[in-house]
């Protein structure tokens, strides 16, 4: 089929930037949703892979495109797994990333660096505009600090810390980023299925 390009099923900025650059040789032009009429997604519930392939089929009926979609999260051991697959929802309606930050560090006021255990989980999705979906989960393991450290990346990067580093996901380069985060081997880890899509 002809393809003009792959929309990111996104309006977080900062995840679009993040895709371009793990795909970035990719053999077509990653698109923007606000390039499409506006989109009605189904609400998320409480499973990542759900939400990814949802959010990606949606797309790719609604543009007639191939289409990428992910959810992620933050789960922190000492929490029981929380906020997981609610992160972007952690604290309620209202919160920005910076506030949803403050709203963890207090329920981990106290808590010992090696009970701070945590990891970033992403599943990627493909859909195809007749509804064929694939799906594929990333993550990276690491814990939480005690404050925030740095001012790139967004969500939870600043009071993340991945296992073996010493710089905050927010503190690193894009480049390293992109190298070990979740949202980078879950979308590394589809491309073959990518590339299979383009070709067909």
């Amino acid at each position: 089929m002809a393809v003009d390009g792959v929309v990111v099923a996104t309006s977080n900025d900062g995840k679009l930037r993040e895709v371009r650059a793990i795909l970035a040789d990719l053999d077509a032009p990653l698109l923007a949703l606000d390039e499409f009429a506006p989109l009605r997604f189904p609400e998320e519930g409480d499973d990542y892979e759900e939400n990814a392939a949802a959010k990606a089929l949606t797309c790719a009926q609604g543009t007639g495109c191939l289409s990428l979609g992910d959810d992620s999260g933050l789960e922190v051991e000492a929490l029981g797994g929380r906020p997981g697959v609610r992160s972007a929802r952690y604290g309620g309606p209202g919160l920005d990333d910076a506030a949803r930050v403050v709203r963890l560090l207090e329920e981990l006021r106290g808590v010992a660096e090696d009970k701070r255990a945590a990891r970033f989980v992403c599943v990627a999705a493909l859909a195809h505009p007749d509804g064929r979906v694939v799906t594929a989960r990333g993550s990276c393991e690491g814990r939480i600090l005690e404050a925030p450290q740095g001012s790139a990346g967004f969500g939870y990067d600043p009071v993340f810390l991945a296992a073996g580093g010493e710089l905050s996901m927010a503190e690193l380069p894009g480049s390293e980023k992109n190298r070990l985060s979740h949202r980078a081997r879950a979308f590394r880890a589809l491309r073959g299925h990518i590339d299979a899509a383009l070709r067909g």
